[in-house]
């Protein structure tokens, strides 16, 4: 009768990850923290994006009636990057056009600089990472050495594989952190650099409204004004002069 062979003992990753010292509680904490970022950055950024249709036609008709008010107020009823930076942009409607162009950048500027709050923390974790996971590693190199050189002359080889193994758990779970924050990293990167050629192309339409409505008052202001009732000369009846015995007559009209 064959003995049944033994099974062969299975990898457990969370058993396997627990030996990993406080250095993977560093690297939990850290994904945790980079997992949030990333998911809030996205809704933000996501909402960002999203752009009303009729937002500039509906500024065109408040600016050209000179409805500054209610532009506002229908582009603060919006809430988005560049429904505030509109709002600079109609406030500063009376200053000459390098000016308004200049204060939609600055406005913009700083409504994209709002919305990559965070980036540089998951940058951070995205370089900090791996190497925390090389520093589990090589602490636990040496706690193994330590190990074995205390052992003296019973060295067991499992004593030694055992604390290389355990010591390399540090290295895999640090290079997936930090793997997976370069991803997001650069994910949210994207989303933005295309948010700001949006916002780009919408700062450029507004420019055009502004030139368009300011160029129709120019000329109308420059138009001659109509009367409706011309002055018409009126002719004046002849006159007539007397010198002593002579008579003069004038024409019979004199305009």
């Amino acid at each position: 009768m064959m003995l049944a062979a033994e099974a062969a003992p299975e990898l457990n990753v969370l058993d396997l990850a627990m030996k990993g010292g406080w250095i993977m509680v560093v690297l939990a904490l850290l994904s945790v923290f980079g997992i949030y970022i990333f998911v809030e950055r996205f809704a933000v950024l996501r909402k960002a994006m999203k752009r009303n249709p009729y937002l500039l036609d509906r500024l065109h008709d408040n600016i050209k009636d000179g409805d500054f008010k209610s532009a506002i107020n229908y582009c603060t009823s919006q809430n988005t990057p560049i429904s505030r930076t509109y709002i600079k942009g109609i406030k500063d409607y009376n200053l000459d056009n390098v000016a308004i162009r200049q204060a939609l950048d600055n406005t913009a500027s700083l409504e994209i600089a709002n919305l990559e709050k965070g980036f540089p923390i998951l940058s951070t974790i995205a370089a900090v990472a791996p190497m925390l996971g090389f520093l589990g590693t090589v602490t636990g190199m040496v706690q193994a050495f330590w190990q074995m050189s205390n052992a003296g002359n019973n060295i067991d080889i499992t004593l030694l594989s055992g604390g290389i193994y355990e010591a390399m758990v540090t290295t895999v779970a640090g290079l997936i952190v930090g793997i997976v924050a370069i991803f997001a990293y650069n994910f949210l990167v994207t989303r933005i650099d295309r948010l700001q050629n949006i916002m780009e192309a919408d700062i450029i339409s507004f420019m055009e409204i502004v030139n368009e409505v300011k160029a129709e008052k120019s000329a109308v202001a420059a138009a001659p004004v109509q009367t409706e009732n011309p002055t018409i000369p009126v002719a004046e009846p002849a006159t007539t002069v007397v010198a002593g015995n002579n008579v003069m007559r004038s024409t019979d009209y004199v305009n």
